[in-house]
């Protein structure tokens, strides 16, 4: 609730009948001798006046015909009527134009007492309550859902109301079946008419570049489809399997969440997340035999998960960069026969050595459950 709305007043004061000049058009001008000249000047150009000169007498200030004129249109006053503001004068369209407020209601300009409330201006007499028309210019008003209301109409619009919407042009309440969403407001959508076919808009009008259209103009303006609804996409466009989607309608194939962003993989037509793609599509380790959840090895035509290609017997991890040999079908780490150093033979005894003791100690390793391959201290 609030108070009584600010008021202001706009002078009204002007030289009716302007000293030497007739209303008709500075026409019949007085004897010279009438004004008392004397030393004076020209307010306006600060010059003299000549003898017998005809001088313009306002408000005991003197000034040549010629002088005497609107400060913004340069044309004399209509009637002798001029209004003084800051030091200049002018005439009274130009005084309205330039300095006095327009009715919030009627458009006029408010010469007079202002109403200021509503972040517009009013005459008193068209400030009124918006339902039942009470002058509202000495009571007081309250604002309601962005309407100005008298304290009685604005009691009984509290008791009715229950979240209901107002339209943002006309403040009256609206129905769902007549909203229509426009610059983040929402208004009955008869308020609008079709930037295309001029036709009144609906419930179902849609927005592009700030210009609203019906339905049918809106589909016939090359906007992209949504590949699952069939609806045009007004907004973001996600571009895959050769169609457009709408970004919440772009959905893995199998458990139906939408992707938002995030990696996808397509297979025959169809888009899947990771986790149900390798399921369906995936790969088995060698080692584990599990589902190779994220990036593959891919060795001794086999597939093998990152962290379980390595070498069979120290079951050191081998990097894919890493050389390695095969054995039985199966990797072996290092770069020379054999990698895995200290080999030892528990049983039968170590062989004397030869180039190819090495070779032979790598392979009685894998035919003799006593021998074990010890890491250097």
């Amino acid at each position: 609730m609030g108070p009584p709305a600010d008021s202001q007043v706009i002078s009204t004061e002007f030289q009716g009948d302007v000293s030497g000049v007739d209303s008709g058009g500075y026409d019949n001008y007085p004897p010279a001798d009438e004004l008392d000249v004397g030393d004076d000047f020209c307010l306006h150009c600060h010059e003299g006046f000549k003898v017998n000169e005809k001088v313009v007498q306002a408000r005991n200030e003197k000034y040549h015909i010629d002088c005497f004129v609107c400060a913004q249109c340069f044309q004399p006053f209509p009637d002798g009527v001029y209004y003084d503001f800051d030091g200049r004068k002018y005439c009274e369209h130009d005084f309205h134009v330039l300095f006095a407020p327009c009715c919030g209601k009627c458009g006029y300009f408010i010469v007079g007492r202002v109403i200021k409330a509503m972040n517009s201006s009013w005459h008193p007499e068209c400030f009124r309550c918006q339902i039942c028309d009470k002058c509202l210019a000495d009571d007081g008003f309250v604002k309601h859902s962005g309407r100005a209301l008298c304290h009685e109409c604005n009691a009984r619009e509290k008791a009715n109301s229950s979240d209901r919407i107002l339209c943002f042009k006309c403040h009256s309440y609206v129905d769902e079946t007549q909203q229509l969403k426009y610059q983040s407001e929402v208004y009955h959508a008869y308020h609008f008419t079709c930037s295309s076919c001029g036709s009144e808009l609906s419930s179902d009008a849609r927005e592009k570049d700030g210009d609203l259209y019906c339905l049918r103009c809106f589909d016939k303006m090359g906007i992209p489809i949504c590949g699952a609804c069939r609806r045009p996409i007004e907004e973001r466009v996600v571009h895959a399997l050769g169609k457009t989607w709408h970004v919440e309608h772009f959905v893995c194939a199998r458990c139906e969440k939408p992707f938002l962003g995030s990696r996808h993989y397509e297979k025959k037509g169809l888009a899947y997340c990771e986790l149900h793609y390798q399921q369906l599509f995936g790969m088995l380790c060698y080692s584990c035999n599990q589902v190779i959840p994220g990036e593959t090895v891919f060795a001794l035509n086999k597939a093998w998960c990152v962290d379980h290609f390595g070498c069979v017997a120290c079951d050191r991890r081998i990097s894919p960069k890493t050389k390695f040999y095969e054995f039985d079908l199966r990797p072996v780490y290092g770069s020379e026969l054999p990698k895995c150093t200290n080999w030892r033979i528990e049983a039968p005894p170590r062989l004397p050595p030869s180039p190819q003791s090495s070779l032979v100690e790598f392979v009685l390793c894998f035919f003799f459950r006593s021998f074990r391959c010890l890491q250097s201290n």
